[in-house]
């Protein structure tokens, strides 16, 4: 360790503030040095967290890549500690070797330079009051920004984790174990700003542009209270992110794969676009994506995506993919191998060792082969591969079918404002929601997005032959219910619908989802405008509501 001038008393201490440090970060190498208002990242985080007298130590690695940073903070007289660059938890208990075992302990990191002493001192305040033995001052569970962080334990917690646990995770991510015996205790004295969706924290380089402006025309960075930080981020990043989490919207995966739409006029977005959707997507609180592995290289630039933007994970439903020649094969054992060798495939892509579901893109899949597909989807269920098993399906006669087998807790159906073959089955489908899980994602609510092209051709080709009623329909619907857009109208119509758990739109570029992200945080359809809706439709041939029926493009 290299001391700081004033002396420190180990013995007396009641509080440290512990900056975890690297400068070898995959997406951001060096980022720790990068300067905002002229100082190191690194440099300006340890100031940040003493600014009220507390005690701060960088703990970093003894890898020759933090010899620069070391140096750094020996010039700016910080105290520094060097370990083990994979087993963080062992770097820190050793770093703090000789402090009483109640020393209270702040983990913290040197890309997030938002929390500064006064809300340490809050946060400490309230752990010693509520006698938790373990506290986190957590994003969106705290109601603040990503990257808005604090971790606070007693060093006798941190000791007892350090010597139960060997897990590579446990030891590179510090407090998993600690979680894991004492529990996620959140604190919660900001959860009404709901700003988990705006982001603090410094991962990539787009964060840190958005970083060095919120600091931008700040006289004294190192003082400034973080709230009057978080007021410079909002100003920012309004434009980027709605006003609360987007819950509902699924961001639809063939377009990221492949050209898909009748009214694709941008072709598939390249991987810095893909990148883009997907770190907005979650930014903005959407939980799943939606793709197959018959998307083209959809599963492929996911997974590449997530490689490149750790913290914007969200949740992957994919499907199973079945050669054609398949059905030629009746043995169990090699319709298993054709069923573990497309989710293994999805793992790979996908870069994950676990799916979080995994669906049949048909409902008659969950029979055929005398059913050993669904046992082969079963037994990778109970070995841990896939999280929830689901179905796609085409028709109300295939969803009153699925909805008898309980081990399926995601369905996904062709819904929309035109579409009325759903009305005779929704009160059982409700019925089986009240009684289990079961998820419904609703896809094809523009259809590919006929409903937004006045385009004869383009609906004659869908199989409607006197388009005129359906275009006419719509302008006026968007008049009469005050509606901004037909994709305002039929995105609405859908999110009004209680049953509905998730709406999956594919989008091209950037643009079209911060439209539909716009979309959703209006107001819902009234249930005596969805009745009028449904009374004054055209009535469209099930031909032209089905894509599948569609002519093949040539």
């Amino acid at each position: 360790m290299t001391p700081n001038k004033k002396n420190v008393n180990k013995n007396t201490i009641n509080s440290i503030a512990v900056i975890q440090a690297r400068s070898s970060s995959s997406r951001l190498p060096g980022k720790v040095l990068l300067p905002i208002n002229s100082i190191p990242i690194v440099v300006l985080a340890a100031k940040r967290a003493g600014n009220k007298g507390k005690e701060v130590l960088v703990v970093t690695s003894n890898d020759r890549s933090d010899d620069q940073m070391c140096e750094e903070l020996l010039k700016n007289n910080i105290n520094f500690f060097r370990g083990s660059l994979t087993n963080v938890l062992g770097r820190i208990v050793s770093a703090l070797e000789g402090y009483n075992e109640n020393t209270i302990v702040f983990r913290l990191t040197a890309d997030n330079l938002f929390p500064d002493g006064e809300l340490l001192d809050e946060i400490e305040n309230d752990f010693i009051n509520n006698k938790t033995n373990y506290l986190s001052c957590h994003d969106a569970d705290s109601g603040l920004p990503v990257g808005l962080s604090v971790e606070i334990m007693l060093l006798k917690t941190l000791r007892m984790a350090s010597r139960k646990t060997n897990l590579p995770y446990d030891l590179e991510h510090v407090t998993p174990y600690i979680k894991r015996v004492y529990g996620d205790n959140y604190y919660t004295n900001y959860i009404n700003l709901n700003l988990g969706n705006y982001r603090a924290t410094i991962d990539n380089f787009e964060d840190y542009i958005d970083i060095h402006k919120v600091f931008h025309n700040v006289v004294d960075p190192v003082n400034i209270n973080w709230m009057k930080l978080v007021e410079n981020l909002k100003k920012i990043q309004s434009n980027v992110f709605a006003k609360k989490p987007i819950t509902k919207l699924v961001l639809g995966g063939a377009q990221i794969g492949m050209d898909y739409g009748i009214n694709n006029l941008q072709g598939k977005p390249d991987f810095r676009e893909v990148s883009r959707i997907i770190k907005l997507s979650s930014a903005n609180g959407i939980e799943y994506i939606d793709t197959a592995r018959s998307y083209g290289d959809s599963e492929k630039n996911i997974g590449y995506a997530f490689l490149k933007t750790a913290e914007f994970k969200l949740k992957v439903i994919t499907k199973l993919d079945l050669p054609n020649y398949s059905n030629k094969f009746k043995d169990k054992t090699i319709v298993d191998a054709f069923v573990r060798k497309s989710v293994f495939n999805s793992c790979i892509e996908l870069k994950t060792n676990k799916l979080e579901c995994i669906m049949l893109h048909r409902a008659e899949h969950l029979y055929s082969w005398d059913g050993f597909v669904f046992d082969s989807l079963n037994d990778l269920y109970d070995e841990g591969y896939v999280n929830h098993l689901g179905v796609s399906v085409q028709s109300p006669d295939e969803l009153e079918e699925v909805l008898k087998y309980k081990k399926i807790t995601f369905i996904q159906m062709p819904c929309n404002i035109f579409d009325y073959r759903w009305e005779k089955v929704l009160k059982e489908l409700n019925k089986v929601k009240k009684t289990r899980i079961l998820n419904v994602h609703v896809r094809s609510i523009l259809l590919q997005g006929l409903f937004l092209s006045d385009n004869i051709d383009l609906w004659k080709y869908a199989n409607d032959s006197n388009p005129h009623i359906a275009i006419s329909w719509l302008n006026s619907m968007v008049i009469k219910l005050n509606r901004s857009s037909i994709a305002d109208l039929c995105i609405a119509y859908v999110r009004s619908m209680s049953w509905i758990d998730g709406i999956v739109i594919g989008m091209e570029t950037e643009d079209q989802l911060k439209k539909n992200l716009k979309y959703f945080e209006t107001k819902f359809l009234t249930k005596d405008e969805v009745e009028y809706v449904n009374s004054s439709r055209p009535i469209l041939s099930p031909k032209t509501l089905d894509p599948s029926c569609w002519p093949t493009k040539t």
